[in-house]
């Protein structure tokens, strides 16, 4: 072959693989987030007192439909997570084919978030809500998707008084 061949026969290539790539559905971005906090008076509320718990174990349980003509598929898994420092955790979802997040029946789509343990000794009982359902932030244009989840509590054993009142 002649150098003009090689050139034509790789702009052929590049043609077709920038089409390729062109064609392909965006890639969607799914985040699970949350936040656990220590809920000192056992009130249900924030408050002077109340602080966010670093090390608290959640399990996230997700079922996502996926987007295929001929079947209809179901991704499902759990995963545990660590609050981080600012009692936050967080899962990201890597890119599964099908799964469009940020498509209108992505309705079907869903996450929750249990209490496991809390790794502090002065606020380790569940509170009362132990699991908790999303709220969705959903940007069509970007396909990104962030399952952020209501904030689960623990509280202490015993409620101090002193700062607590009655």
């Amino acid at each position: 072959m002649d150098r003009t061949t090689n050139v034509v026969i790789l702009v052929s290539a590049l043609v077709m693989f920038l089409q390729l790539v062109a064609s392909r559905p965006i890639v969607p971005h799914i985040s699970v987030m949350g936040m656990v906090y220590c809920d000192a008076c056992s009130n249900n509320s924030f408050n002077a007192h109340t602080y966010f718990l670093s090390g608290a174990e959640v399990r996230i349980d997700c079922k996502f439909n996926a987007v295929s003509p001929r079947t209809a598929e179901q991704i499902s898994f759990s995963v545990n997570r660590t609050t981080n420092q600012y009692g936050v955790y967080r899962l990201d979802i890597p890119s599964v084919d099908g799964i469009y997040c940020a498509k209108e029946a992505a309705v079907v789509n869903s996450c929750r978030a249990t209490l496991i343990r809390s790794d502090s000794p002065t606020c380790n009982r569940p509170g009362l809500i132990t699991t908790s359902n999303e709220f969705s932030i959903k940007s069509k244009q970007a396909n990104i998707c962030i399952y952020s989840m209501f904030a689960l509590s623990f509280r202490p054993s015993k409620i101090d008084l002193s700062i607590c009142g009655k």
